[in-house]
């Protein structure tokens, strides 16, 4: 069993050359000085933090009375045209923090009274992120972590993340790899989520909720899309056949234009009430029965 130092040095280590998410990009990220050299992300060796308070927008499960405790990270190894908070992930708005720094933040958190630790948008923060929480443990933080990502992560960094992270919260955003770089630039997608998934459950299971709040496992998003683009069925019996039934499962209705969606007339309206039972109505019949 590796210790907690043992998993920081080997998630460090994915930062030169960069393997730390699926692009692979092999830049030196600790060499902060090679800004011209940087990957897709952009990002150097500290984290841009956009902002970080409790949020009650979230799932009922981790909201409860007091909010989720939100940290909201800048830059993404997505970068999708519909993007509503593209400001932050595409512009990268946020000002850079020392792992230290970001272990502070959760411990206020925390104080405020927060249920969880939401970290939103983590995946080309790994190594980062597993400092800092092992800094916050050490003051004091017993908050379970939420690992709320779009899904495109490497199974060789979320295996050093095994035994931090207590609930992982992908957005399943597409069922087919063209779709995914079409509308996110992304290679692969498909083939890569259901592997990060897997691994996401393989390490905590269903999730379990006692009292009404989420303690610990797997809780799947999926943002339903205009004119089925999501391709929301074989997602749904990807959940039901290959991770479980008893998947806690978030069908989003939420979608609106945004970004550059005006570019892509597919995508250049709000989704319909049957669009969305039909959503319903397809997780359902493969089995799934736990939503939010």
């Amino acid at each position: 069993m590796e210790t907690f130092k043992e998993k920081i040095k080997k998630a460090y280590q994915l930062l030169n050359p960069c393997r730390v998410c699926p692009r692979e990009c092999g830049v030196n990220r600790l060499d902060e000085s090679a800004v011209a050299k940087r990957g897709f992300c952009r990002v150097g060796k500290k984290v841009i933090v956009y902002s970080f308070h409790p949020h009650f927008g979230e799932e009922r499960c981790l909201v409860g009375n007091s909010g989720s405790g939100t940290i909201f990270f800048s830059s993404c190894n997505l970068a999708c045209v519909y993007c509503q908070n593209w400001e932050i992930s595409q512009l990268r708005e946020g000002s850079p923090v020392s792992d230290e720094e970001l272990a502070e933040m959760m411990l206020r958190l925390q104080n405020q009274g927060c249920h969880n630790i939401n970290l939103v948008s983590p995946t080309i923060y790994g190594p980062q992120i597993t400092k800092a929480i092992y800094f916050a443990r050490e003051k004091g933080l017993k908050l379970p972590l939420v690992y709320n990502t779009g899904g495109y992560d490497r199974v060789e960094t979320l295996k050093l993340l095994e035994g931090i992270v207590e609930i992982y919260m992908p957005d399943i955003k597409y069922s087919d790899d063209k779709l995914g770089l079409k509308y996110s630039l992304v290679p692969y997608y498909w083939q890569v989520v259901k592997k990060a998934v897997k691994e996401m459950h393989r390490q905590v299971g269903d999730l379990e909720i006692k009292n009404g709040l989420a303690i610990r496992g797997l809780l799947a998003r999926h943002l339903v899309l205009p004119n089925n683009i999501a391709g929301t069925e074989k997602v749904m019996q990807f959940l039901a056949k290959e991770i479980s039934k008893d998947t806690y499962v978030n069908l989003m209705d939420q979608y609106y234009p945004a970004n550059k969606a005006h570019f892509y007339p597919e995508l250049g309206r709000r989704i319909t009430k049957e669009e969305y039972r039909k959503t319903v109505n397809i997780a359902r019949h493969f089995g799934l029965h736990r939503f939010d």
